[in-house]
């Protein structure tokens, strides 16, 4: 996985507070005067975007979002801010590096997890989210290092020590999606839920993974983490 497989290498992301304190994310240089005209982003009012996304864009995907993230064990809101900050929800976007479609596989994650069209969403959604709760597994359920991962490639992540590069445009990355999606509880709160994973062997000896918030009633499966 190459630097900038998430989002276009050679875009720069700005940041600043506007009059009313809310974070401004943009791949715009903000002028001295900073008149740059923002817009809401969805779900998150302390932040703003200078790219406007169609409420109607966002939900159009939302049923994806909720069933992927239900499937694999990510939290919906993870699922949706990283999308937000990779495509702004342009299921037809395009990156230098060759990253496509709303979550911005690249090549090897699109090979990895059978991708016939990268501009389909469903397919996009299911590999991005599935690929996603790997970084997840890999980092023990660390969301900022997962994230770096996404961004920069986990060879980064693991070549600096299991910790988030420090690459400008990774840091940014992590920072907007945190700022977006809000930061993971770490601590599990009593009646919330554990995710299990649950691995399942087929008649003809191939093994499925899945993740579920409902304990299984036998069979093999470890707990991976908890929301």
């Amino acid at each position: 996985m190459l630097l900038g497989s998430a989002i276009p290498a050679s875009a720069q992301i700005y940041t600043w507070r506007d009059a009313d304190g809310r974070l401004v994310l943009s791949n715009i240089r903000p002028s001295s005067q900073r008149t740059t005209p923002t817009y809401a982003v969805p779900k998150a009012e302390e932040v703003r975007a200078t790219r406007a996304v169609a409420t109607r864009r966002w939900s159009a995907y939302d049923d994806l979002i909720t069933e992927h993230s239900r499937t694999q064990g990510v939290r919906a809101d993870l699922v949706r801010a990283v999308m937000q900050v990779e495509s702004a929800f342009n299921p037809f976007a395009r990156s230098p590096k060759g990253a496509l479609g709303l979550m911005q596989l690249m090549p090897a994650t699109i090979r990895q997890y059978g991708v016939r069209n990268p501009f389909d969403p469903a397919d996009n959604v299911r590999a991005g989210v599935a690929y996603l709760r790997e970084l997840l597994d890999r980092y023990h359920d660390n969301e900022e290092l997962a994230l770096a991962a996404y961004n920069a490639g986990p060879g980064a992540v693991d070549r600096h020590g299991q910790s988030v590069p420090p690459y400008r445009e990774t840091r940014s990355y992590v920072a907007q999606i945190n700022q977006i999606a809000g930061r993971r509880i770490e601590v599990q709160k009593a009646g919330s839920s554990v995710i299990y994973k649950v691995i399942e062997t087929t008649v003809d000896g191939r093994e499925i993974v899945r993740y579920t918030d409902r304990k299984p009633a036998d069979g093999d499966f470890v707990v991976v983490g908890g929301r």
